[in-house]
């Protein structure tokens, strides 16, 4: 193979991994659609999750992973250091508020990962409390790959919480814009 061939696969493996990105946030934002704060803060499970603090972690981690890629995020994350309200929606919050935020992350996210010139480069990842005791280093392209697998688990959280709080789900909502014409997998992002 020679580089003209090697830089259009990883071209092409670049937009294929950021369209199954940008899938995943459309449907993790069909869960979101059409609610107001306060169902967005509402518990709807014995877990603490809401569908307003699943979009406010969706953002951290997106900008969380972001800082790893471009070498800024910190060498030890101590637990002192973790938002206990990560999963929920403070008070003063507003869903539209986090949704900007998720929207600015997911940006600055596929931003990052069309300007990347190699997926194979080494990181060092964070240390975390539950991390290793040795040095732990990924690729760009499996911290892309571990952004969409964030994306997805969440979804599918989003997805029952949503459910429990008044019967909606993202499969009729796909099947909704699908019968109008949209596409399921849009960019979520704009």
């Amino acid at each position: 193979m020679n580089a003209t061939q090697a830089h259009g696969t990883q071209a092409e493996e670049r937009e294929d991994l950021l369209a199954m990105v940008s899938d995943q946030r459309t449907n993790f934002l069909y869960a979101v659609a059409d609610i107001n704060d306060e169902q967005a803060a509402t518990r709807t499970t014995v877990s603490e999750l809401t569908l307003g603090g699943l979009v406010k972690h969706l953002a951290k981690t997106q900008s969380a992973w972001l800082n790893v890629v471009d070498g800024t995020a910190p060498a030890k994350v101590d637990w002192s250091d973790l938002d206990p309200d990560q999963y929920r929606m403070a008070e003063g919050e507003t869903l539209d508020g986090l949704l900007d935020g998720f929207r600015a992350a997911a940006a600055d996210f596929d931003r990052t990962v069309r300007q990347e010139p190699d997926f194979n480069r080494l990181l060092t990842l964070p240390q975390y409390p539950w991390s290793p005791p040795e040095p732990v280093t990924w690729t760009v392209r499996r911290v892309l790959l571990h952004v969409f697998r964030e994306i997805a688990h969440h979804s599918g959280h989003a997805d029952i919480i949503r459910e429990a709080l008044d019967g909606a789900n993202t499969t009729a909502r796909m099947a909704e814009a699908a019968s109008r014409g949209g596409d399921a997998g849009g960019d979520s992002a704009g």
